[in-house]
This record gives C-alpha cells, structure tokens and sequence, in this order.
C-alpha cells in the first residue's frame, strides 16, 4: 500500500503546477515524490536497464539537496522570481527524467532495442536538462551546506560522463535484428538467432510475451501509422518469439484482444491465487519453492533446468531447490473447478515431474552412450539424432548436456570423416544456443577443432562451424579463445569465398568477434577490408547492412580508420548514401560520421562527391536515426569550416606581424592583415569580406584537405557557410 501511495503521488507532481502547491516548499515536496516514484519503477527492459538504474541512482542522491531547501523553506527561506523559475526548471527535468524511466519500464521491449541509439539521446537529454538545472540553482541565496553542495557537484561530474558514453550491447542487439528483419535470410541458424534474441529481450516466458502485446499495442495507439513499417516489423517479431514460446497464437494490434484471447475470457474469472505467475494457467499441480512463491510444478521446473536460480516472480535467490506441493490449494482449485464446472486439464501421466517423458529421457541417455559406440554407423546415426533433437527445443539442449552429450561430440570434431564432421559440428551449433553450454563447449575445448573444420571442412560444414563461433562469441571470454585460436582468417576467407549463406554465416561471426578490440586488429590484417568492400560493391548479395555494420566497428580502431578512409571508399559512401535502401542509408551515415569524427578530410572528401544535398534531404525525409545522423555530420562540417577558417586569418595575421618588422613599406597589406586578426574575435565587416574571398576558400582547402578539387570544394564549403 505504501508502495502504491508514493507512485501515485509521484503521478501527481507530474500534472500539478508550482503556482498551485503553495509555493517553493509544495514544489520540493512535488520533486521529492517524483525521486521516490522513480525509485519504485520495476522490470526495466534489458536494452535500457543499465542507464535506467544508473539515472536513478543519481536522482536519488539529490534528495539530500531537496530536504536541506525544504527544511530552510520551512523556516527562513525568502522566495526571489530566481529561484522559483530555477525550482520550476529543475521540476521539469526530474519530470523529463520519470517519463523516460516509466518508458523504459512499460514500453515494448522490441520496440526498444530498435530504437536503442535514440531512446540513449533522450537520456542524453535529460542529463543535459539535470545538469543545467542544477547549475541554474542559486546554492548561495538559499543557504545550502557545503556538504550538500559537494554531493550536487558529484552528481554533476557523473551526468557529464554518462552523456559521453556509449554502449557496445545496443551494437550486437541491432545486428541480431537485422539479420532477423532480413527477408532474404534462409539459414538454418536463423531459429538459433531468434531463440538468442529472445533470451536477451526477455521474452521468451508466456507472461512476458503477453506484457509485450500489450505494450506494443499501445505503441500502436500512441503513434498511430506513423510508423507502418517498424510497427509491422514489432509485430512480426514478436510472432516469431510466440512459435518458439509454443504459443500458436497471431499477434492482433487492433482490438483489446486477439480471437484465441476472447475464446479464453472465461478464463479472467479464474481466482488470480489459482493461476501460474509464469504461464498465467490454472494450475493443476502446484509447488512451493524455497521463498514460499507458488507455480505449476512443470513450469517451475523448467526454470529450474535452464540453469535459473532464482524466484521468477520476486527475483530472490533460492536458497535451496525442493519443491514442496501445495496440497491445500490444489484441493481449492479442484473445489472451484467442479463448483463452475471448469475442466481442469490432467497432466499426461507419461511425463515425469519436470514435464519430460520418460520415453525422451531414455532416448537421449541411449543416443549419448551411442557417440562412444565402436561401430560407425551407430555413432553416425547417433550424432544425426542427436543434432535433430537439439534443433527442435531448449528443453532437448538441456538434457542433452545434462547427461553427458557435449564431451564426446567434441571428441567426434576431429574424427576423420566430412560427414561426421559436418553433423558434429551443426550439433555443437544448436547445443550452444543455450547460454550453459556456450561455456560447456568452449571449456571442453571444442573452438580449436571447429576453427579447424572452417578451414578444411566440407561447404556446409565451414557454414555451420562460422555459426557456431558466431553463437559461442556471444560470451566475452569466447571472443578472445576464437581469435586466439587463429578463427579470424578463415572467416574472412569464407566470407571471400564462400556461398551466400557462408558469406552471412561468416559476416554474423566476423561483426560479433569485432566488438572485441584486440580481433579488429587481426581482422583488419587478415584482409576483412577488401572482403567487405567486395560485398558492398555486389549488391545482388544483399549484404550492404552487414558490411557497414562491420565497417563501423572497424572505424573505431585506428589501423581500420588508416585502411578504411580512401577515396574509393568515400565515393561508395556516398552512392550508397544517394541511392541505398533505408537502412543502407543510416549504416552509411554512421560510418561517415565515425570516420569524420577522426579526420575532417573524410568529410571534405565526400563533400567533393557530392553528400551535401543528400545529408540535407535526409533531415527532412529520412528515417528518425537517418536525421539524426545526417544533422550530426552537417553540424561536424559546420564546426569544421569555422574552426579553419580563424586557424588560416590567425595564420594570415602571424604573417602580417612577422612582414611588418620585414617590410615596414607595405603599410596597406599590413592593414588588412591586422584587420583579419581582429575578426577572429569579432565577426564585422572585414571578416564578411573574407567570407566573400575566393582565395580564402583556395586557401582553405589546400591547408586541410589532401584530397582536394579546388573548384568543387570552393562551391561546397560555400554551402556549408550559407545554410549556418
């Protein structure tokens, strides 16, 4: 109940007005409410739940500042138009703050990770807002202590710092999504690529399926078919995530509910005590866990086997894994069943407590003793079955490993057959989609042996082991064993030389291995760049996005910024920049804007061929994040052109000085040069002249740029100037 009051006090302070509350003390008792609401927020999604909890941790400490002005409010505080407009804008930003907070903690989790780059702008937003808010308090008038004022100054450092950082998770979830949202992606690793996505946005229980749907209509609702596109790419997702759930339900956005959800309505008239927290089922044989929590004995165990150790619906760590059945409220539930004749659905009696039939257990336990059989036959058929049933569900990849499976198929990687190689490590493959067994396959030492099947391996089997290093990459300490174990060469030759879906299989991998810094030097010398540029060239392939993707990772190293920024690299940039799909687009920003970043004569390059009126077009009418890089590179080329410009009349007004001890006879000259310096402080009439000179802009390129075209970059920087 106190949890409740302050939420919706909190709420209150949202839509209530300082002019109403009763002066400067109502508004700091309306910001303390909003700090404590915000403490509050739960379920932040994965994607933001970094940032979130660290913004709220720095609002939390500046209830110290707002109980110190609340208690000198109460007594002596004389109220000036200052510090009530100052009050009133730091209310703003811990109300910018809470919106962003409850968004992160509501919203649709898809939705989310797509616009991850954006949603980390508005966080920028809000700690610029926090900061300034802060700065505008007058510490002094009010009479706060140094002490408080010490805290406030740390909290200050710390937005500073955190508006600076970026975060290399948003990175892999955006390259998981556009391998998922690729329409022309048929390989088999795609349901690994799902079921992974779906491990990291948390939605692969029923409940929080459900919670998504819900979240995503009001998406729906909220913005209306502003954005068809991304709206019908959530919605297939999202269906996609339902299949490997098992729930073979569409996913409808128009209505309140879906058909199948109105066919169980009665179902809403179940007594919330009798349902499942995790499938949100009646239960029909539940259990007890360690925190005294109740849920379905088959879904609480599959919890269990997938390695949990914790209390789905508190987040407490179990203290021991028994499970106790709650006889008193099945005896209620099987009471209000027969009381509104509701058919209670019997457990299939050949499934054991965990849910598993017997008849599967046996099956998996016989086929792991057949991997060690002396006859090649079994052990070919074993590896066959076994490579299906680790294919099928996450429940098969667990009991797999659980008896035994994963040492002696790591053993069979170095068996001397193609096609039992080639099971083998497609196998591994959809072993490793389970997070446990990423680490069993790796600790068994198994990454040696597939790095070697990338090289000598048949076709499919140098496919299947560059989605096996993609799947296993996906832990950090496995990104380094792979490219210690020389696995970055025979990528980038597969992704040379290979079929399409090698070439996609190779690039996955290839990016994944990228965020580690060390493998972006053994990459960029194993000759990535060329491959990559290859793929950017045929476009038949379909790969632009993967190949920019990567190109933008490798930017960030300074040996593939020396490779990358070449003219002809430059030039595709920009063709792809004027022509390229939507997405092409805001990968070719993103590189350019990268590479800019570090070198201005990238950008005086591209302007040559022409980016100018395209960045302009696409402030208008490109996607959010294509605006926002295309803004971004404008403002850097704007920032670039007046930085050079005062360096060359600083340059100009040294000469002048030095020519005025040379040649005392050249007093005109030594005027005009005086007259530059002076505009380098104060924009008048003689730095309007300087504008208007042709040889300043001649000047201007031959100092900065290395690539330059005289004429061209005279008419572009004059555009730059004019659209200030």
């Amino acid at each position: 109940m106190e949890r409740q009051r302050v939420m919706e006090r909190g709420e209150k302070a949202g839509v209530s007005s300082s002019s109403n509350g009763g002066g400067e003390v109502d508004v700091v008792v309306e910001m303390m409410d909003v700090i404590e609401a915000v403490g509050l927020y739960v379920g932040y999604r994965r994607t933001q739940r970094k940032e979130c909890l660290n913004l709220v941790r720095r609002l939390k400490l500046l209830l110290p500042l707002l109980e110190e002005i609340k208690e000198i409010g109460n007594y002596k505080l004389v109220p000036s138009e200052g510090l009530k407009t100052s009050l009133d804008n730091f209310k703003k930003a811990l109300l910018a703050a809470k919106k962003l907070l409850k968004k992160c903690s509501c919203g649709s989790k898809i939705y989310l990770a797509m616009e991850s780059e954006a949603v980390m702008s508005s966080f920028h937003a809000v700690y610029e807002k926090l900061n300034q808010a802060l700065d505008d308090l007058p510490y002094d008038e009010i009479g706060i202590s140094v002490e408080v004022k010490e805290q406030v100054e740390l909290t200050r450092m710390q937005l500073k710092r955190a508006k600076k950082r970026s975060d290399t998770q948003d990175i892999e979830l955006a390259m998981d999504m556009m391998v998922v949202f690729s329409k022309k992606d048929d390989r088999n690793a795609d349901n690994a690529i799902l079921e992974r996505l779906a491990i990291k946005l948390e939605l692969h229980a029923v409940p929080d399926l459900k919670a998504e749907e819900v979240a995503v209509r009001k998406l729906v609702n909220e913005r209306g078919v502003q954005n068809a596109e991304s709206i019908q790419q959530i919605k297939d997702l999202l269906g996609k995530f339902k299949q490997i759930a098992g729930v073979d339900e569409a996913v409808v956005l128009d209505g309140p509910f879906s058909s199948k959800s109105l066919q169980r309505c009665r179902s809403l008239l179940i007594p919330h005590e009798f349902l499942c927290p995790i499938t949100l089922e009646i239960m029909v044989d539940p259990v007890i866990v360690a925190t005294g929590q109740t849920y379905e004995r088959e879904s609480i165990q599959k919890w269990l086997n997938s390695n949990h150790r914790t209390c789905p619906k508190t987040g407490q760590t179990l203290g021991h894994l028994s499970l106790a059945s709650n006889f008193a409220l099945r005896n209620l539930i099987q009471e209000w069943c027969e009381k509104n004749n509701y058919e209670l659905h019997k457990k299939d009696a050949c499934l054991g407590s965990d849910g598993i039939s017997a008849e599967l257990k046996e099956e998996i336990s016989s086929l792991v003793q057949n991997l060690s059989s002396s006859e090649f036959e079994v052990r070919r058929e074993a590896i066959k079955k076994i490579r299906m049933l680790a294919k099928e569900n996450p429940d098969n990849r667990i009991l797999i490993a659980n008896y035994g499976g994963i040492p002696p198929l790591v053993q069979l990687l170095s068996y001397q057959d193609p096609n039992i190689q080639e099971h083998t490590v497609t196998a591994l493959l959809n072993l490793s989609i389970d997070e446990t067994n990423k680490i069993l396959v790796a600790r068994e030492g198994a990454i040696p042996a597939i790095v070697e099947i990338l090289q000598h391996g048949t076709n499919e089997a140098r496919e299947n082991s560059a989605a096996a290093l993609f799947s296993l990459s996906m832990l950090d300490e496995n990104k380094v064993l792979i490219g210690a174990s020389n696995g970055i060469r025979p990528l980038v030759h597969l992704l040379q030389n290979g079929t399409i879906r090698g070439k996609k299989d190779a690039a996955t991998a290839l990016f994944n291995l990228s965020l580690n810094q060390t493998n972006k030097s053994r990459a960029i010398k194993a000759g990535i760049i060329p491959a990559l540029l290859h793929l950017l060239e045929e476009k038949n392939l379909g790969m632009i996005d993967e190949a920019l993707s990567i190109f933008l990772l490798l930017a960030s190293h300074p040996e593939g910024r020396n490779e990358i920024g070449k003219l002809s690299f430059i030039k595709t940039l920009v063709d792809i920049i004027r022509n390229g799909t939507p997405k092409n687009k805001e990968c070719a920003l993103s590189v350019l804007l990268q590479l800019g970043l570090h070198n201005s004569s990238i950008i005086l390059a591209a302007l040559q061929y022409g980016v100018y009126e395209h960045l302009v077009e696409l402030t208008k009418s490109g996607t959010n994040r294509a605006q926002r890089k295309a803004n971004s590179i404008l403002q850097h080329m704007k920032d670039g052109y007046l930085q050079a410009r005062r360096r060359l009349l600083l340059k100009r007004s040294y000469q002048a000085n030095g020519s005025s001890s040379r040649r005392s006879s050249e007093s005109c000259r030594r005027q005009c040069y005086s007259s530059s310096s002076m505009a380098i402080m104060v924009p008048d009439q003689e730095e309007e002249d300087c504008k208007e000179s042709h040889s300043f802009d001649l000047l201007l390129i031959e100092a900065s740029n290395p690539y330059s075209n005289l004429d061209n970059s005279n008419i572009v920087l004059d555009q730059i100037y004019f659209c200030e």
